[in-house]
Parts: structure tokens; sequence; C-alpha cells
């Protein structure tokens, strides 16, 4: 949890709780941000401003969007990377008597040390870029605008963190707290985890994998068994099955010099790993980018979906699907079921290609996990 302590976590979260008390409207707005990661709009969570600006819990004092942000988004947080959303009314850069700690009314920023330029940060080090480069890490990124939002791209090189185990975040109520508080005080939490996932069998296949030049599929649907968790999707020959699949083998009549030539880079490709109850990760084995197109880092990083490419460097590690979150509506849903990653070349408004069904060659995911919790949803309607 980022260096808070379980008991500063459930202190802080009693504190906040209490304060909203009164409150009601804006508890729920703070209780559907958190079960729905922000994927749905909500109002500001305020409480009062103190005097010096800073909040005291279980002894220790700090700013208080700062300390809910670190609880409910990014652990390893530095105070002065917040900047809040153009739509928060009571931001604490504001200076208003009340300030609002909504995790999800502020961006996460890292300033380069250019003025004040600000650049949102979605993953450890992550850099917004607009061009698309030959041989990655070549020349620095340019940023279009100071404000980062007409940037379509958004860069995932490789953490220089040692683990590559994801950040936890702690839980909106510690589980002592959630096994004594009646669900019924908020009835108005949309949770399509009414379902008991924990009873769901698993899927026979966890993920299907089709592979396309330009808009043509080439080739039969991979299908990887749920007895692999690991599989790898490469640019070799040898005879794909079970926890790889080979893209070098595929033969396609229509296949131009372009799309050959860009086959060659495809190399030691990405492997995918489902993790628990359907957390997709990538990492990046080739010695090129690939490109994806994920509603989850859309989320994370607070695009609509389909907003934005994510260029995901060699060697980089990043969660890329979530399957079974609690309170995600059913088009959310259906929405985090399908990833796209276009390997060596990137499309979008910062490229030639608008479309992945330019690029030369690509791959669509169907996790099988979230169309199954998708069906029970749909069931339970």
């Amino acid at each position: 949890q980022g260096g808070e302590s379980e008991t500063f976590a459930k202190r802080a979260i009693e504190s906040l709780v209490k304060k909203l008390k009164e409150k009601k409207d804006e508890l729920d707005s703070l209780i559907t941000a958190i079960t729905t990661n922000g994927a749905h709009p909500s109002k500001c969570v305020t409480i009062q401003r103190t005097l010096d600006g800073r909040l005291q819990v279980a002894g220790r004092k700090g700013f208080p969007h700062v300390i809910y942000a670190r609880l409910w988004r990014w652990p390893d947080l530095h105070k002065n990377e917040l900047k809040h959303v153009k739509y928060c009314q009571y931001a604490f850069d504001l200076k208003c008597d009340s300030v609002c700690v909504n995790p999800y009314h502020y961006e996460r920023v890292v300033s380069p040390g250019i003025g004040n330029l600000f650049v949102p940060l979605t993953a450890p080090s992550s850099m917004l870029v607009k061009d698309e480069y030959v041989h990655d890490y070549e020349g620095q990124p340019s940023l279009s605008s100071a404000e980062g939002h007409s940037v379509q791209t958004i860069q995932h090189p490789p953490s220089n963190r040692a683990s590559t185990e994801p950040y936890s975040t702690p839980a909106m109520l510690a589980p002592t707290e959630a096994s004594t508080t009646s669900t019924t005080n908020f009835p108005n939490i949309p949770v399509a985890s009414t379902i008991n996932l924990a009873c769901s069998l698993a899927p026979e296949y966890w993920c299907s994998i089709a592979y396309f030049e330009m808009d043509v599929q080439v080739g039969e649907t991979f299908k990887v068994p749920s007895s692999c968790p690991i599989v790898t999707v490469d640019g070799y020959v040898d005879p794909s099955g079970g926890d790889r699949f080979c893209l070098g083998q595929l033969s396609n009549v229509h296949r131009t010099e372009a799309i050959e030539r860009a086959r060659l880079h495809i190399g030691k490709g990405v492997q995918l790993e489902c993790k628990g109850e359907g957390d997709v990760w990538v990492r990046c084995l080739s010695d090129h980018a690939v490109f994806v197109q994920s509603y989850y880092l859309d989320r994370e990083a607070g695009r609509a979906p389909g907003d934005a490419v994510h260029k995901i460097y060699p060697s980089a590690y990043i969660k890329v699907g979530l399957s079974a979150a609690a309170g995600i509506g059913v088009d959310d849903l259906r929405r985090l079921c399908i990833l796209r990653m276009s390997f060596v070349k990137g499309w979008g408004p910062d490229y030639p290609r608008q479309s992945i069904k330019e690029t030369p060659c690509w791959i669509e995911i169907h996790l099988h996990r979230a169309l199954q919790l998708l069906d029970e949803v749909l069931h339970t309607m």
C-alpha cells in the first residue's frame, strides 16, 4: 500500500466517512467513483479546509487530496504530483473554504522541469508522446500542448522499479469495517459484483487471439486454455500450440511488401499473462514497441474509451485488462472484454494510419472471463 499502513488507511477512511455523515449525496458520489474506478462522472467530495491546509490522521499530517489519492489510486504518489480536472469546483489549489478529496477529480502529473509543462502520468515513469519513432528511445518526445490533452498516444516505458508486481490499492472499507457495516446504508452503489465471482467456474479458455493484416484476419483464431496462464505471441515459425502463438508461420496471399517488412520486426513479440480473477498483464519482449487499445488503460489515464493509443515499450510490463472489477456497468464490461494490439506501427490522430485496421500486423484478444461475467450480469438483469 505504498507505505500507508493498514491502520492509517482505516483511520483515514473512518475520518472521511464521519465528515461526510451529513452529506449523503457526496458520500454516495465517493463510493460510486471508487467502485467504478472513475468510470462514471462524480461530484466533488468536500471536507473543511484547515488553517494550514493539512489534515491530521493517526498522528500524521498531510494534504487531504493527496492522502485519499494515495489510498485509492496511486500508493507511491508524491504531494506535488496532483493536478485537478477542469470540472472540479473545490480543488485543493482553488483555495476554497472546502477541499475536494474525490481521488478521481485529480490527475497525476510529473514535471519534466520545462517551465510549467505537466505530463499526465498513467503508470510509473509514463510520458505522453506524439512522434512515432523508427528506433525507440531516439530523441526526446515532443509534447503538443501544455495540457497534454491533444496528445493521443500515451507512452509506457519499462518501469525502473525492481519489482514487477502491481501496486495494491486498499479497498473502500477495511475488512473489519466492511463486515460490520450494513450494505443498506449504500443503496445507490451500482455493483456488478452482486454475482458471487468465486462461485463462477473459470472458462475452458481464458482468452482467444485473432491475427490480422490490415483488415483481414489471417489464420485461425488461437485459443489459450486456462491451464496456460501465460501465452507468448511472437513472429517465429514454430507450430503454435498451448502457450505459444507463432505468427511467422501464417501465410496470406494478399500480403504486401510493407506488411512483410513489418512482420520481420515482431521478433519475440509479447507475453500475455492472466492473474487472479482475470486481470491481464502484457510484457513487451520485442525490440520494438507495441501499440495497445485498452479500455482499462484509457480509464486509468482519465480518457474516454478509445480516446488514446497506448505505446508499450520493450521490456515494459503493464496491466492492460481487468475482468472481474466490482461496480462496472454492462457497457463498460463489454468494452473490457476486448484488447487490440499492433506490432511496430501505431495509429490514431498522431499517425498516418487512422485505425488499427490500417496497421500491417495486429492482434485482437477476447478475454473470456470478462465475457463470462458479462453474460452472468446480463442474465441477472
